[in-house]
């Protein structure tokens, strides 16, 4: 790992973007997003990122400049045209009035099509929950996964993710995970490092396991977690996230892509609820109520989801640093003096 400041950090993403021919406003709105998951240390969803972002643009798989068109389509539903650019700009533009909405109306959905996502989706969870909204999230993207039980790729990593507020100052509930065994950048990180995988993230080309990072990006698949149910969860995904809002499925997307190695280009289902339009009066009370379930928690010690990512959060903050990987430090120099 090597150390940075944020300031380096910043420079460093800024300069990627503006070299691979990004506008200034989605240099800003990438930028935010990749730095917040590396000050949170979410080495797979930070700065690693930033070649993804370089190579999608170069295979014409993203627009550079394009802005979303926002269809405010009745008092609980939004629709974004994203118009095949990175989300991060959409996301930043179209949660806010979607949090308007479900205040109003006690439920919200946003819908954002055409869509390149960058990231982890704990962002956009975030900027919800942070608003007193209960959060749930969720996108599809190229088909790298096999069902259980098959052999073919047919499915997404299809990650999703939940948001609940907390009283007093507590940091928000908050999950976000793959419907895969590992996340797809964590296994090329293990490619990267020139490590093997854990047993049951994927298989070859003829459905056997294997633990090789290689075998599984190149040719072979990913495994849903959970076996059936990872498959059941992921398949849910690739409705709510395509065919419900109007956008692809995972094989589409892949279809779509045709080798170029682009970023998946697809959906993003957005579904915002307020405990304060559903519970009026009795809010305080049962958000209070909740808490007994997170005190279950940590009586026993068990950490929290997100616990990890606060304290990294705190601790990069604190310092004015953050963590590289030294590999992905030294691509992107590269790239830059190439």
């Amino acid at each position: 790992m090597i150390t940075l400041t944020h300031t380096q950090a910043k420079q460093l993403c800024n300069q990627v973007l503006m070299k691979a021919g990004y506008s200034t406003t989605h240099v800003q709105a990438i930028e935010k997003v990749l730095m917040q998951a590396q000050l949170d240390d979410c080495h797979s969803h930070g700065l690693y990122r930033l070649l993804n972002c370089v190579v999608s643009l170069k295979k014409g798989k993203v627009s550079a400049s394009s802005l979303p068109i926002i269809h405010d389509l009745s008092p609980s539903v939004i629709k974004v045209d994203v118009q095949s650019a990175m989300a991060p700009f959409a996301l930043q533009t179209s949660i806010p009035l979607v949090a308007e909405k479900a205040k109003a109306q006690g439920v919200a959905l946003l819908a954002l099509n055409n869509s390149v996502h960058t990231t982890a989706l704990w962002y956009e969870v975030e900027l919800l929950v942070n608003q007193g909204l209960v959060a749930f999230v969720c996108t599809s993207n190229h088909a790298w996964v096999v069902p259980e039980g098959g052999k073919i790729p047919l499915l997404g990593t299809n990650p999703m993710a939940f948001g609940w507020p907390r009283p007093d100052g507590a940091h928000p509930f908050i999950f976000d995970f793959s419907t895969t065994a590992l996340a797809r950048g964590d296994i090329e990180l293990y490619r990267k490092n020139g490590q093997l995988l854990p047993d049951g993230c994927g298989v070859d080309a003829e459905g056997k396991p294997t633990n090789d990072p290689e075998i599984i990006l190149s040719s072979g698949a990913m495994k849903t977690f959970g076996a059936h149910k990872g498959s059941a969860l992921a398949a849910m995904i690739e409705l709510l996230a395509g065919p419900l809002i109007g956008d692809v499925l995972s094989i589409e997307s892949q279809q779509k892509d045709a080798g170029a190695g682009g970023s998946p280009l697809g959906g993003e289902f957005i579904l915002a609820i307020s405990p304060e339009k559903l519970l009026g009066g009795l809010t305080t009370q049962y958000m209070s109520n909740a808490e007994q379930l997170f005190n279950g928690y940590e009586d026993q010690k068990i950490r929290l989801p997100s616990a990890r990512r606060y304290q990294a959060r705190a601790k990069n903050l604190a310092s004015g640093t953050l963590q590289l990987n030294q590999s992905v430090y030294e691509d992107l120099l590269e790239y830059l003096n190439s």
